[in-house]
C-alpha cells in the first residue's frame, strides 16, 4: 500500500462506523440534542418506519450508546430513547473526528520529495483564492 492510501486509511480509522451510517447518525444527532425523546418522535423526526429505527436502535442499544426506557404514562405503554455517557462521548469523538478530515486536505504531512515530480513532489498546484 503506498503511503498515500496509508495516510487516507488512518484518517478514517478515527470514524465509528456504527454512527457512520446515516439513519444512526439521525438518531445519535437527534438525541444529542435532548435529555431523552420519546421513540414516535425520533421515529417521525427521522422518517423511519418503526422497523427500522428498531433494528437500528437495537445496534446503538447493543454498543452501549442508548438506552431504552419502557413505561407507563396514563395507562399508556410508551418507549424513551436517551443516549448514555458513552453514546455522548462517542457522538463527540465522531464529530471531532469528522472534523479534522473536513479539515485536513487528503496528503497534508506527506512528503512527496522523492516522487522525481518537477513540481517539487506536488502533483498538483493549490487553490490560490487571490488569482
Amino acid at each position: 500500500m503506498s503511503s498515500d492510501n496509508q495516510n487516507a486509511s488512518d484518517r478514517y480509522q478515527e470514524v465509528d462506523r456504527l454512527i457512520h451510517e446515516p439513519a444512526r447518525y439521525n438518531i445519535m444527532a437527534l438525541l444529542y440534542v435532548v435529555e431523552r425523546a420519546e421513540y414516535l418522535f425520533v421515529q417521525n423526526q427521522t422518517g423511519m418506519t418503526s422497523g427500522n429505527l428498531t433494528a437500528h436502535t437495537a445496534k446503538l442499544e447493543k454498543a452501549g450508546y442508548l438506552a431504552v426506557q419502557k413505561k407507563f404514562v396514563r395507562r399508556k405503554p410508551k418507549t424513551f430513547l436517551r443516549l448514555t455517557s458513552l453514546g455522548r462521548k462517542a457522538f463527540e469523538d465522531y464529530r471531532s473526528g469528522m472534523k479534522k478530515i473536513f479539515n485536513t486536505p487528503p496528503g497534508v504531512g506527506v512528503d512527496r520529495s522523492d516522487t522525481g515530480n518537477e513540481n517539487g513532489g506536488r502533483l498538483c498546484d493549490q487553490k490560490n483564492d487571490n488569482e
